[in-house]
């Protein structure tokens, strides 16, 4: 089915304004033929006769042509509106950014950097949302979120990730666990007791494969599908955990009765970073958080906690 463009309504608006083929050339610098064009691509694809032609004497609408001239008006302001939003938001920091972010850190930092930006850009709605790995890449595939905060979990390559910062992994244990009053652990030594492993995918697969790098199997004790799960699990002595959010974060939920154990063996970090689309044009809110990541006045007040909480090796 042949259909309309807003050029050729455009064309016939004005020649119908006019009453005239040759003074609507003149206003709008084209040619009469591809004004003839257009009004007569209308009338075969309405099957409307849109004007009385007076030869000579230009054109004047017919009743029906009247009809289609005053919404035609309307669709091209409509149009012309859309295309003044449109140019907008490509100019203007506002609008809706649309955010995801990996849970076990969230909580750490996001806030904090959700007010630097909103403090900056006071006009923009921030909308968040936390799921896990697989997810997030999802969600950003389909265009559900602009920007995501995550791990270096299996990027896939429709992904841009910059690294903002590198957590280790290190083991939580109840502070009345038997190795509570340990400020440091080998694996070997932890595989000795019970494990409450994160269940999420990917996370576990690489918890688990800290272990497997040295040849060692956990005893998975207990499988938890949510953080306050895991602290709960841990904190009544259930097992230890492998984490890599600073445990400040822990607060809530028992992170009062929980200790921290550096490694002893390597263990490969995670790098916690921003992520969006390859092939997506940022808006320019979604370019405005990313500047902002990349402040070092930010990044100072942003990741202070995870330089002055993670744990090190000893």
């Amino acid at each position: 089915m042949r259909q309309l463009t807003l050029k050729q309504l455009r064309y016939f608006t004005v020649a119908g304004e006019l009453s005239s083929v040759t003074q609507a050339a003149k206003k709008l610098h084209v040619s009469q033929p591809s004004i003839s064009a257009a009004i007569q691509h209308i009338e075969e694809v309405t099957g409307l006769q849109l004007f009385v032609r007076h030869h000579a004497q230009g054109l004047s609408l017919t009743p029906t042509g009247k009809l289609l001239l005053d919404r035609a008006r309307q669709f091209l302001r409509d149009a012309e509106g859309l295309e003044k939003f449109a140019i907008s938001m490509g100019e203007n920091v506002g609008g809706e950014l649309r955010l995801v972010s990996f849970p076990t850190f969230a909580p750490v930092f996001l806030p904090r950097l959700l007010r630097f930006y909103a403090d900056r850009h006071p006009t923009v709605s921030l909308y968040c949302d936390e799921m896990n790995q697989v997810d997030i890449v999802r969600g950003l595939n389909q265009g559900d979120y602009e920007l995501a905060f995550t791990y270096d979990l299996d990027i896939p390559g429709t992904i841009d990730f910059t690294p903002l910062y590198r957590l280790p992994p290190y083991a939580v244990v109840s502070v009345d666990h038997p190795l509570g009053n340990r400020d440091s652990i080998t694996l070997k030594e932890l595989v000795t007791h019970p494990m409450v492993l994160l269940d999420w995918p990917l996370s576990r697969e690489y918890f688990l494969s800290i272990f497997t790098h040295y040849g060692l199997t956990p005893s998975v004790a207990h499988r938890a599908k949510s953080m306050d799960m895991l602290r709960g699990l841990v904190a009544n002595g259930f097992g230890f955990s492998l984490f890599n959010t600073p445990l400040d974060a822990l607060e809530h939920f028992g992170g009062d009765h929980l200790k921290a154990l550096a490694l002893e063996d390597e263990a490969l970090p995670l790098t916690l970073g921003i992520a969006c689309l390859s092939e997506l044009r940022l808006p320019p809110n979604a370019e405005a958080m990313l500047r902002l990541v990349e402040d070092a006045e930010a990044q100072t007040a942003v990741f202070e906690r995870f330089e002055a909480l993670r744990i090190r090796k000893v």
